[in-house]
């Protein structure tokens, strides 16, 4: 009986180049009474920017999040997860106005689309909401 044995060459050749830079970030805070909008926040452009907002009111935490890519004076697209109880994939493509995330568990606090360039804490409840939202790029 002959025996067979297969020798396997593995070859990688990698031509990507590698650059570590430390983060960018911007921290805002928010207290908002009801029906109130936060300042604009303008996040960073043509690159993947990390939206991280938050509720800390008593009985309304919640937090939410969206990878977001800011195309100057046409659009914004993004996707990411809703705050809980009812957590889901939030995502869209848009250059007008509209909600983004939802960062309370009421769904009633959110980050919109304020304007072709900038984003904005909206705080649709009947009650003054506190937090922060953190843009990591």
């Amino acid at each position: 009986m002959a025996t067979v044995v297969a020798i396997i060459t593995s070859m990688v050749v990698a031509n990507a180049t590698q650059t570590i830079t430390t983060p960018n970030a911007a921290f805002i805070a928010y207290s908002l009474a009801f029906g109130a909008n936060s300042a604009p926040i303008t996040p960073a452009t043509n690159r993947s920017v990390l939206v991280i907002g938050c509720c800390t009111t008593f009985d309304n935490e919640g937090v939410g999040q969206v990878s977001l890519l800011h195309i100057p004076s046409t659009l914004m697209t993004w996707v990411g997860l809703e705050s809980p109880t009812s957590a889901a994939i939030t995502s869209g493509r848009i250059g007008g106005t509209g909600h983004i995330v939802y960062i309370d568990v009421g769904h009633q606090v959110d980050i919109q689309k304020a304007s072709a360039d900038t984003i904005l804490v909206h705080n649709g409840s009947s009650g003054t909401r506190a937090g922060n939202v953190t843009l990591i790029w």
